[in-house]
């Protein structure tokens, strides 16, 4: 029996533009996206770069890709024969402090809590955005551990949700549910095995209703996805925050915070917070 063959599209790109690429390859398809540097045991092609390694589930996928892709940047097909390699990344993803109170453990990880204060959530990302390991999480993880008391007993709305991580960290810490927005289906299938994982079931509502169509408003909104996205959804995004309500919104690049807070303009700046290149940008409405 022929062994099956797995696409994945390799692109060298400057350090500073690593995440960015990154990104769009997920909204190109990509099922993940390996990050090699000079530190890595697979290393970048050159020091000063970065060889972004994006899975895709067929050879049109990443052939469509490729097609989308600037030529300059070179990006180039190889595949790889057989199934062990599907399984490889998990040895590389072990529980990690997502905040000052917040654990993550990937389910076949055992960990028990070092605090009597510790939070430890249990994901498996799966094919969907969101381990935690991204900045653009991180930041929104850490502002809502912040921000705790405004979560007690709140309805969360979570947009572009991912694997759900941020749905769960809000529900860990004090929120009473979680509205989990993705337009892709097979990601609410993520989401709401994770909310299984962790008990949560029953608190977390996925949907792929776009946000402009919900009904209600919220206390607390989050959108972590990137700034092409959240400007022109900034109206709708906007819409469903309730008075005196925070949103947080990340996936902004150093350099995109004027557009993002321009697009934004009728709510108030709360915060605004930095991880390297990324940015994370706290409004409350008024």
């Amino acid at each position: 029996m022929t062994e099956p063959r797995y696409p994945f599209v390799h692109v060298d790109v400057p350090e500073e533009l690593a995440d960015e690429l990154s990104m769009a390859l997920f909204e190109l398809g990509a099922e993940g996206v390996e990050v090699r540097d000079q530190a890595t045991l697979a290393r970048a092609a050159k020091p000063g770069e970065v060889t972004l390694v994006a899975a895709f589930a067929t050879r049109e996928d990443a052939d469509r890709a490729v097609a989308e892709i600037d030529d300059e940047l070179c990006p180039r097909i190889e595949e790889i024969v057989g199934d062990a390699w599907r399984d490889a990344w998990k040895q590389h993803y072990r529980p990690f402090s997502l905040t000052k109170r917040v654990t993550v453990r990937p389910p076949w990880e055992a960990y028990e809590p070092t605090r009597a204060d510790e939070l430890v959530l249990e994901l498996e990302p799966g094919r969907a955005f969101g381990t935690g390991l991204h900045a653009t999480t991180s930041l929104v993880a850490a502002a809502l551990d912040r921000v705790a008391p405004r979560l007690d007993g709140a309805t969360v709305l979570d947009v572009g949700t991912g694997s759900g991580i941020l749905s769960l960290v809000a529900l860990a810490l004090g929120a009473t549910r979680a509205v989990a927005l993705d337009n892709d289906e097979d990601v609410l299938g993520v989401v709401r095995e994770n909310a299984a994982r962790n008990g949560l079931a029953a608190r977390v509502e996925a949907s792929a209703t776009p946000v402009g169509e919900l009904e209600g408003r919220f206390p607390v909104v989050l959108a972590n996805i990137e700034a092409r996205v959240l400007v022109p959804l900034a109206r709708d995004i906007a819409a469903r925050v309730a008075d005196g309500g925070l949103l947080l919104l990340s996936g902004i690049l150093a350099g995109q915070e004027d557009e993002v807070r321009a697009a934004y303009a009728s709510m108030n700046e709360f915060e605004l917070t930095r991880d390297g290149e990324w940015i994370c940008l706290a409004l409350t409405s008024p």
